[in-house]
């Protein structure tokens, strides 16, 4: 009984941790293989010593969220002719992984090899995204923390703005790197940032969906089909009626065979006619006369 009431205890937490969402995917059709990596809560000195490692504090919410559990996964799969195909991906970094983004994974690199922070070249350079906010930098002015890799789609990151060097940074918002290495913004705080996850189902690219170019045809096709209801395609810029780019199609053309012209009737003179008529009987007469 105690096992039970145990394993009953920690399905309501994992439940709870997902806000149910594992539940709705396998009540969509063609979702299939829904997993969630259950992971035990992070150590208080973990949390202290990232902090003092890094010189910030963690946010109220992601240190509670690491108390519960030390990072989340969830995959899941779509059913496309009697295969799995692997779709959703929700990814969050445990504390070990919250790296520093412009921390060089590589102990070959060169002493003089160009690095992210070569990007702000100007100091006093100050930049706005398109919501208007300043953009993070790779140099000293911003602390940034990779938060999900996104499969390699681009980077999610806890960003620290506004920094001095030996002050503790305390307020952190969420942006976007996209593979260009262009930042979007995308939420005040990282609370937002999960329901906002977990509200995209870990669709491909849904990140791009802050982004001016927006998620690539496949992502746009895959959100239609399992977000109906908050999918919703911009109107391309080249479109000057402002209509959805939806292609259009007419089946009385497409489908119309074309017709078959009829071949030319071939001309013969008048003239050739009859020669060759008068010829015909001369040969005869000739053929007849012989014969007597």
């Amino acid at each position: 009984m105690e096992e039970t009431k145990e394993g009953l205890t920690c399905k309501g937490v994992a439940e709870r941790l997902t806000l149910g969402i594992t539940r709705v995917l396998e009540s969509m059709p063609g979702v299939m293989d829904v997993r969630f990596v259950e992971r035990e809560p992070a150590e208080k000195r973990c949390l202290l010593s990232w902090e003092q490692k890094n010189t910030c504090v963690l946010p109220e919410d992601l240190r509670d969220f690491y108390l519960t559990t030390d990072g989340f996964t969830l995959t899941w799969s779509a059913k496309l002719e009697n295969e799995s195909v692997p779709l959703g991906c929700m990814v969050l970094n445990g504390v070990a992984n919250l790296r520093p983004l412009c921390q060089s994974s590589s102990v070959f690199s060169l002493p003089n090899a160009p690095s992210l922070a070569d990007l702000d070249w100007d100091e006093e350079q100050v930049e706005e995204s398109e919501c208007g906010l300043v953009e993070p930098h790779f140099d000293s002015r911003s602390r940034i923390f990779e938060l999900d890799p996104c499969s390699g789609n681009g980077k999610v990151c806890l960003v620290y703005k506004d920094c001095t060097e030996g002050v503790v940074a305390q307020k952190c918002e969420v942006w976007f790197l996209d593979r260009s290495l262009y930042w979007h913004y995308l939420t005040p705080s990282f609370t937002a940032y999960y329901r906002l996850m977990i509200t995209n189902l870990g669709l491909p690219e849904w990140q791009n969906a802050f982004t001016p170019y927006g998620p690539s045809p496949q992502a746009k096709q895959w959100a239609s089909l399992y977000q109906p209801l908050s999918f919703h395609c911009e109107p391309s810029m080249a479109d000057l009626t402002g209509d959805p780019p939806v292609n259009k199609l007419d089946p009385s053309k497409a489908f119309r065979g074309k017709a078959k012209l009829p071949a030319p009737k071939k001309k013969q003179s008048a003239q050739g006619g009859v020669g060759g008529t008068a010829k015909g009987q001369g040969s005869s007469g000739r053929h007849s006369g012989g014969r007597r």
